[in-house]
């Protein structure tokens, strides 16, 4: 866990801080407007920008201002310091703060997808594409400790490929940081392949010429419990009605883009992707859609959760599970699941 040192020390510096009340300075807060830090900026978390320009979170009485993290790291210390009631981030970052002991813990009370919501980018186009393709090339995939990186790799391993610098290993880079991915891919000669998210990955494609998706990472790796609505354990106690609010919107842009037309949602979307057309975003929604990216309950069940914790083990990660109910606390979405049923 190298890779988590200095948000690990960083987070338990945050929580003697407010364990002495070091990092709020008052308690006029409205609570009912809500500082989300997202990991990324995705059209893989529709769902999310559909409630916001849809004026779902209006209707429930919530304001919500949301935040680029650039990183799951970076996310993660917005909690930690109190700049964010919420973060969607990856269930990874939950896990780690949980087995580092930090008080007040971070837990998991939404999951917003379900599987890797990032595509392999090749410089060149090749229509039968198979994992053999990317034996003695390099592929960026994501941050080390990430949750991108880390079920990647559970693909590249467990459909027999070796991840090394070898002529006959996948050489899978981790060094670089998140949003400068395809920048790097597009200006290294050495890297024929990345992992991109929508809607940046259709925007490279037009961008370079000769170059393909030529896959779904989400598709080879099955069901992954992939990005969640994470908030402290004392926030949730404390500000259940607000969360439950918050969900509730949420789950209410999901009925939105099951029950409509891929661009209807584009049109949804177009406010919080600006660069992009409406067709461009209609592509991408079918491409989410194909891979049935979103979760309909929003709870994360032990099942997956036993996946994730597989998938990071097998990253060398961490050494043992995190018990299910340390990390994720399902009592919010339930309850709303029961009333809608």
């Amino acid at each position: 866990m190298k890779i988590w040192k200095k948000l690990t020390i960083f987070a338990l510096a945050c929580t003697m801080a407010l364990s002495t009340g070091l990092l709020f300075g008052c308690n006029s807060k409205d609570y009912n407007t809500i500082e989300l830090n997202e990991v990324t900026h995705s059209i893989f978390y529709a769902p999310l920008y559909v409630a916001i320009n849809n004026g779902y979170f209006t209707d429930e009485g919530l304001t919500v201002n949301l935040t680029n993290g650039g990183g799951s790291d970076t996310s993660m210390s917005a909690l930690l310091t109190g700049s964010a009631d919420i973060i969607l981030a990856g269930p990874e970052t939950a896990v780690y703060t949980d087995q580092e002991g930090v008080n007040n813990a971070p837990v998991v009370f939404g999951q917003l997808t379900q599987c890797d919501g990032s595509f392999i980018v090749s410089k060149e186009a090749n229509e039968d594409f198979t994992l053999e393709d990317m034996v003695g090339e390099t592929i960026i995939g994501g941050r080390a400790g990430g949750l991108p990186a880390m079920t990647l790799q559970y693909v590249i391993e467990s459909q027999g490929y070796e991840i090394g610098t070898g002529e006959n290993q996948i050489n899978l880079r981790t060094d670089v940081a998140f949003d400068l991915t395809a920048s790097v891919w597009q200006n290294d000669a050495t890297v024929k392949y990345c992992t991109l998210f929508e809607p940046t990955a259709t925007n490279v494609v037009n961008a370079v010429p000769g170059s393909q998706i030529v896959t779904s990472v989400g598709e080879l790796s099955g069901s992954i419990p992939y990005t969640c609505f994470i908030a402290r354990e004392n926030y949730l106690s404390e500000h259940s009605d607000v969360a439950e609010k918050f969900l509730k919107a949420v789950k209410k842009a999901y009925n939105y883009i099951v029950t409509n037309d891929s661009y209807a949602v584009a049109q949804s979307l177009l406010p919080s992707f600006d660069g992009n057309t409406v067709t461009e975003l209609q592509i991408a929604v079918e491409q989410y859609i194909k891979i049935n990216a979103w979760s309909s309950s929003m709870a994360m069940t032990s099942e997956s959760f036993d996946n994730l914790m597989n998938v990071m083990l097998n990253a060398d990660i961490i050494t043992e599970k995190s018990a299910y109910v340390d990390v994720v606390d399902n009592t919010i979405i339930d309850k709303l699941n029961t009333e809608a049923a």
